[in-house]
């Protein structure tokens, strides 16, 4: 009843008001200004009354860390003692303005990947108002060193979102369940992520728009990734695929290590070329390319936030939470967007469009709580349907194996924690941003392979292949192995027999997963996380393509720019698998099944399609179909599997739809 009057008031206001009244700089004219005037929350108002207790209430033990803090560059102030408050980025309103608006032209949920680039292009000009909303808030110092990311995924910068259980996988986990924190940040993911910087093949993109999403081949995406691109990238300086005029610094990883070298040339001897992968001669190995600026983390919050907060007619408002998109049922039009903020209920309205860029798991999520997916599923929940769609029926991912480890006889060649946790490594990087704090976590190369398990045609890989050198016993267990939430019973008996001994791992993503998984409501409780359902390795395939890329990599090992640093593989058995025999399928399988875990890269819950795809959510302008004023732009709109990490895709799709949205409103 109560949204029902809300709503009747809502249509009322609507029809009192001329859009001409909200145009240019007249809608951040501070003195003529209608401020929102938010009500008491009642029903569901707490983050944490589904979650418990806050990630950081126990914080992450790390030796680099503490070396941080005993150096000037993290002073820990009595009065503030939470770490991931060191010179924390401030998104305020600007100078003037008391409060967030009755309304603006356009509002965003969500500041991560995608959101940030849109918000940042809309408000340019000035032609339209924009509102920005995050959950979390922005990034400090600590999330600038890009050694620390593992450890991020252990703190309130991440949703600590979960699997449901399924039988069969990540057996090896805390609870026996699949691990997915996503970045809650302004700047999302790329807050957290190991900041690899991939844009997907031609081939993706070309089979993407061959399915009937017209604007979005390689040709057509590609002068969108080179927009924000600034590169400095050893011997690419003349590439005709590199920008060099955007916001995001795309560079080479200041550190590598003897193993880096040894990875390419491993692979040399296999035939794999050297190439640019971000290139459309991408089949091949090198070393990676990442979002960083001198050696410290890249955000899209920095790239394209930072430097214009102050633009009037962009407010970025953080802690606030979205819990529902307002849409006139009889018009199937979105007016406007419910969040909360300390503790009060705000409903602002948007005189041009939503866009929902709050990434593979909240926007569908927030959609279905306002009446937009499967129609059964809103109905067994009570949610009015506004259309029926498929929302989060689509769901895929790229898992990894990241349980491999060799063994070398020799010293000072991998990332130990205790070795690289020293004052004089602190002071290198806070001076020239470069050793071994600049690593991406130990990751250095990368390469594409294309193993015997797979069908497609042609120079397509199924297998990404990521050179680290670091293994999960480097940290002794307390970094990265609690970040994916592997079991103490698994990381004790298998891993802390070598935490004194160097080793390093080979990772690998499983690239094009046939098992498809989907993402349902558990509640109409918008703080309630919804039912995650990965439905990894169902499917025969997937087990025998990670088999291969796993032998694969063993092969690559026990050659001789490996060997001269003595490498070996560990052959601990996993306690749980002693019943098959060490390196046969069955054991790999089972291995597999153990540590099953996600790269962060869910996509297609909010899937990209024509009108002739009944699993499609939006069109390819990203308008959800039969609503009105109503847009998804992240990689939740990825409708198939593409060689990419996810963060530069989502910065595009930005790029993108802030052209198709400037094109639609007449904006340039």
């Amino acid at each position: 009843m109560k949204n029902k009057i809300f709503l009747i008031i809502f249509l009322t206001f609507l029809g009192s008001v001329s859009l001409s009244d909200y145009v240019d700089e007249a809608t951040v004219d501070i003195d003529n200004e209608h401020y929102a005037q938010p009500s008491a929350c009642s029903g569901y108002c707490g983050e944490y009354s589904s979650r418990g207790k806050r990630l950081t209430d126990s914080p992450p033990k790390s030796r680099i860390l503490d070396a941080m803090l005993s150096s000037k560059m993290l002073p820990l102030r009595p009065d503030e003692p939470d770490f991931l408050s060191f010179l924390r980025d401030k998104y305020e309103l600007p100078k003037g303005f008391k409060g967030p608006l009755a309304e603006y032209d356009f509002i965003i949920v969500g500041a991560g990947s995608a959101g940030s680039v849109l918000a940042a292009r809309l408000s340019e000009g000035r032609k339209a108002s924009v509102l920005l909303l995050e959950a979390g808030v922005g990034e400090s110092l600590v999330t600038d060193v890009p050694i620390l990311a593992p450890l991020l995924q252990q703190t309130d910068y991440v949703w600590p979102y979960t699997m449901e259980h399924q039988p069969g996988v990540c057996t090896g986990m805390v609870d026996g369940r699949c691990f997915w924190p996503r970045g809650k940040a302004v700047g999302g993911s790329s807050v957290v992520n190991y900041m690899i910087y991939t844009r997907g093949l031609q081939q993706d993109w070309d089979g993407i728009a061959a399915a009937g999403n017209y604007g979005w081949s390689y040709n057509d995406v590609i002068p969108y990734y080179m927009k924000s691109e600034r590169a400095t990238l050893k011997g690419l300086k003349n590439s005709p695929w590199h920008g060099r005029d955007g916001e995001l610094n795309v560079e080479d990883v200041p550190f590598r290590s003897k193993l880096s070298k040894a990875f390419l040339d491993a692979a040399k001897l296999f035939g794999h070329r050297r190439v640019d992968y971000n290139s459309p001669d991408a089949f091949g190995f090198s070393y990676i390319q990442a979002t960083m600026t001198r050696g410290q983390r890249a955000s899209s919050a920095k790239a394209f936030l930072h430097n214009n907060k102050k633009r009037k007619n962009l407010h970025i408002l953080t802690t606030s939470r979205a819990t529902k998109v307002i849409i006139d049922p009889i018009l199937k039009t979105a007016i406007g967007v419910e969040f909360h903020k300390n503790g009060r209920v705000y409903q602002i309205r948007a005189n041009k469009e939503v866009i929902l860029s709050a990434g593979p798991i909240e926007s569908p999520h927030l959609l279905m709580l306002s009446g937009v997916g499967p129609k059964r599923h809103l109905q067994s929940f009570g949610i009015p349907v506004v259309k029926d769609l498929k929302v989060g029926e689509s769901l895929y991912d790229h898992i990894s194996f990241p349980a491999l480890a060799f063994t070398l006889n020799t010293s000072r060649i991998t990332l130990v924690e205790k070795n690289i946790a020293t004052l004089s490594n602190v002071v290198q990087y806070d001076h020239y941003g470069d050793g071994p704090m600049s690593s991406l976590a130990g990751v250095e190369t990368i390469g594409y392979i294309k193993t015997n398990i797979s069908n497609e045609i042609g120079d397509y890989p199924d297998i990404e292949l990521l050179g680290s050198c670091a293994s999960l016993a480097s940290d002794e267990g307390k970094i990265v192995a609690r970040g994916i939430r592997l079991a103490d019973w698994l990381y004790k008996d298998v891993y802390q027999p070598i935490e004194n001994v160097e080793s390093f791992t080979v990772l690998f993503m499983l690239l094009h997963p046939k098992s498809k998984g989907f993402l349902k409501l558990k509640s109409t409780d918008p703080y309630q996380q919804p039912s995650l359902n990965g439905n990894y390795l169902t499917h025969r395939q997937d087990v025998d393509t990670m088999i291969a890329a796993i032998r694969y990599i063993i092969k690559l090992v026990d050659t001789a720019p490996f060997k001269k640093y003595g490498a070996k593989l560990y052959t601990k058995k996993f306690p749980n698998c002693s019943q098959h025999k060490f390196n046969s399928d069955g054991y790999w399988e089972c291995a597999v099944r153990t540590v099953t875990a996600t790269l962060h890269h869910q996509i297609a819950t909010c899937k990209m399609g024509p009108p002739s795809d009944p699993d499609a959510v939006v069109d390819p302008e990203l308008r959800v179909y039969g609503v009105n004023n109503l847009r998804v732009v992240d990689s939740s709109i990825i409708p198939r599997t593409i060689v990419a990490h996810t963060n530069a895709p989502a910065i595009m799709i930005g790029e993108k739809a802030a052209d198709m949205i400037k094109r639609d409103w007449r904006l340039y």
